[in-house]
């Protein structure tokens, strides 16, 4: 009796270990399989898929979009500040020469002198003679002046006005508009003989 039972159970321990071997095998065959599959798939592989493509297609997109942006917000204010700076200079120069004459009031004035000189050469009075050659002739000067003079004075607020802009701009629009203030008082004090009348015949 014990042999028998012996002889049985001794091939049905081994037909079950071989088959718990045989069912593990199995199952490491097939994990193995799928996650051989998974990784040699091109199509389940996240780096190559075709989404990964456009996301990297817009990232490159939006890089050279915002160094362009940039490139283009670093290059705006250097020719914004070109301008201001040349605006600036163009109001003190004006201003100055408002202060000192210009080429053309001196063409006004000898002209003005030239047309008093004819209309008073026969029968002209003393006071018209000053009146026609001299009191034209300086009016015409302050008149252009003034006008170069209001020009400056514009240009430099206009300058001033607007924002941001480096100190050197700022400083020399504010010399134009002192220059092109005093050149329209004098100019304005000049036409309206505030500041020297015209002589007399009997003086």
């Amino acid at each position: 009796m014990d042999i028998k039972t012996t002889e049985k159970t001794g091939p049905a321990g081994r037909d079950e270990k071989d088959g718990g071997a045989a069912e593990t095998a199995t199952a490491g065959d097939l994990d193995g399989a799928l996650d051989g599959d998974l990784t040699d798939d091109p199509d389940t592989d996240p780096a190559d898929g075709p989404e990964d493509d456009l996301e990297d297609g817009l990232e490159d997109g939006l890089e050279d979009g915002l160094e362009d942006g940039l490139e283009d917000e670093a290059a705006a204010p250097a020719g914004k500040e070109t301008g201001a700076g040349a605006a600036a200079v163009v109001s003190a120069a004006l201003g100055a020469v408002a202060l000192t004459g210009t080429w053309t009031g001196k063409v006004v004035s000898e002209r003005e002198t030239l047309v008093g000189q004819i209309k008073t050469s026969g029968s002209g009075t003393p006071a018209q003679q000053i009146s026609e050659i001299y009191g034209d002739a300086w009016h015409s000067t302050a008149l252009v002046n003034g006008a170069f003079a209001l020009v400056a004075l514009i240009v430099a607020v206009a300058v001033l006005v607007l924002p941001r802009h480096p100190s050197w701009v700022r400083a020399v629009a504010t010399a134009g508009a002192v220059l092109a203030g005093l050149g329209l008082l004098l100019s304005i004090g000049t036409y309206f003989d505030l500041f020297l009348s015209l002589p007399t015949a009997g003086s």
